[in-house]
């Protein structure tokens, strides 16, 4: 097999991802993950000596062998295609480590190959690989974003402030930040006030989703709607939600549009 001293030539790249360390490693050592990320048909064996197989949209086939698997920082496999082009089976190297940076990781990929052209050949691959790989594991950690902002729209509709409280302290970070052309708000307390005092003089009003929210890697566009206690059209408008690796939210930022 396929030695890395055999190999000189390496390309590298980083990424972030906002996840826990434990949760990316998981898409490397189960079988769906894996298939999630590359494409059906494509499958790995979690192990020292496993076998891998990679099968493209285009029906191209990589396989090669796991050589290393330390849990939850590092895995290593020998990656070439079937056809033996341009790449023999297990003929390169590739090492993927995480380290992990608080509630995030930071994804280190190492694929060495034995001829620089090869090397520059798959450079835009990886970045494309590793930017799918995002957010593959982010439709895994945000798959509830859709009930967070729905809940979010529901706190600020509730009259009942001990409900409006308890929906806040569950759906929101601590340090949530607010902001609209009305609202500068820092602190899930201040909200909470903010929240009282929008109850107080805009009585009856309630905010909902309209329509399917939008979601990549933990940022997540919802439009909303305004109406009165008799369902008249107030106000509309789109929110940016920032989304913690938890699933809380960290912040929104409100974008009006025209009142009706």
């Amino acid at each position: 097999m396929t030695t890395i001293g055999a190999l000189s030539h390496r390309l590298e790249r980083t990424v972030v991802i906002r996840a826990r360390r434990e949760i990316v490693f998981g898409f490397f050592t189960d079988p769906a993950r894996w298939a999630s990320w590359w494409g059906a048909g494509s499958t790995i064996e979690a192990r020292p000596g496993g076998r891998l197989i990679i099968r493209y949209p285009n029906a191209v086939e990589a396989c090669g062998e796991v050589t290393e698997l330390v849990v939850p920082e590092r895995i290593t496999f020998t990656y070439g295609y079937a056809s033996g082009h341009p790449i023999p089976p297990d003929g390169s190297i590739v090492t993927i480590r995480l380290q992990a940076e608080g509630s995030h990781t930071r994804l280190h990929l190492m694929h060495a190959f034995a001829a620089a052209g090869v090397r520059d050949h798959h450079v835009q691959g990886w970045r494309y690989q590793l930017s799918l790989f995002a957010n593959i594991v982010a439709n895994e950690v945000y798959a509830g974003a859709s009930d967070t902002v729905d809940a979010w729209f529901q706190a600020w509709s509730d009259p009942d402030a001990a409900a409006r409280e308890a929906t806040l302290t569950r759906v929101a970070a601590p340090d949530v930040c607010f902001q609209d052309r009305f609202s500068l708000i820092d602190g899930v307390a201040d909200l909470i006030a903010h929240l009282d005092a929008a109850q107080r003089f805009m009585p009856g009003i309630r905010l909902q989703r309209h329509g399917e929210v939008r979601h990549c890697q933990g940022v997540v566009l919802a439009d909303w709607v305004a109406l009165a206690a008799g369902g008249e059209e107030r106000a509309r408008g789109t929110n940016v939600f920032v989304l913690n690796p938890n699933g809380c939210i960290e912040s929104v930022t409100g974008f009006w549009s025209q009142h009706p």
